[in-house]
């Protein structure tokens, strides 16, 4: 993509959109100008109450009650997609879970819910929706990642893992859509905790990485799918990840610690059980 991508007029999917960011990102990119937003969720109650609000915004939108678990399922909505709006120009994975539990106290179904909702779905959305992009030779696929995609943090052993997954599989997808001069592109959004319930009682240890309010985080989100950027990191301070994990394994384990990385879950509660599957 050597140009900026305009979200005006445009038909956008959002998975997780019910609540949290999902619902955030789908108000912002109705904002933007984006013409018809499809909104995807498990939870039909809170779907019905965000397509109200953007639609008062003046955007065309659609929603599915759709288990993105299930590939069957996620095929169905996108041939409803594909055929309410004619075709797709940005699809937000954004759905995610978190379990929040020390590793033995993880049960089998704890662990296959987190990789089928924040890793396996990404598949099955990416596959039902980017043969129309291909067609077209426009679109763009976003993947909200993690900051744990670049860090291993104590009680997240199934979601850290999910979400290295989640980066390792958008960094594939750009690199076979490169190689065939595609003019679909990818952007991979890691942001350390965002305060959207979610992560209900997580502390930060570090002034340097603070909670992210999610106006903000959603804002800067839309601001680089209209962009030619493949990345970005929240806070800034996210970058610097990277270079420490060129330390050895016991230099990154000391920095973790005084920025309090390791402890950060110590107080997490998250959400109920009903509103799990909202998005991270």
């Amino acid at each position: 993509m050597t140009e900026p991508f305009s979200l005006r007029g445009s038909t956008v999917v959002i998975t997780g959109a019910a609540m949290g960011m999902g619902r955030l990102l789908a108000l912002e990119v109705a904002k933007k100008g984006a013409a018809h937003v499809v909104l995807w969720d498990v939870d039909k109650t809170g779907l019905t109450s965000v397509k109200k609000e953007v639609t008062a915004v003046g955007a065309k939108v659609s929603m599915s009650t759709v288990d993105l678990t299930d590939h069957k399922a996620v095929a169905t909505a996108a041939k409803k997609a594909l055929k309410d709006a004619g075709h797709i120009d940005v699809l937000i994975n954004n759905a995610g879970v978190v379990s929040g539990k020390d590793f033995l106290e993880l049960e089998p179904a704890d662990i296959e819910r987190t990789f089928a909702v924040n890793t396996l779905a990404l598949y099955w959305t990416t596959k039902a929706l980017l043969p129309s992009m291909v067609e077209r030779d426009r679109g763009r696929i976003v993947t909200i990642a993690s900051a744990a995609a670049f860090a291993g943090v104590a009680k997240q052993t199934d979601y850290a893992a999910s979400k290295h997954a989640a980066f390792g599989f958008t960094e594939s997808l750009r690199a076979e859509l490169r190689a065939k001069n595609s003019g679909v592109t990818t952007l991979t959004v890691c942001p350390y905790y965002v305060d959207t319930g979610m992560f209900d009682g997580v502390k930060s240890g570090s002034a340097l990485l603070p909670i992210q309010q999610p106006q903000f985080t959603v804002e800067r989100i839309v601001q680089a799918i209209e962009s030619t950027r493949r990345e970005i990191l929240l806070p800034g301070m996210v970058w610097s990840v990277r270079l420490f994990r060129l330390f050895p394994a016991s230099w990154f384990d000391v920095i973790a610690d005084l920025f309090g990385i390791n402890k950060s879950m110590a107080t997490f509660r998250g959400r109920t059980p009903s509103g799990a599957r909202g998005g991270t």
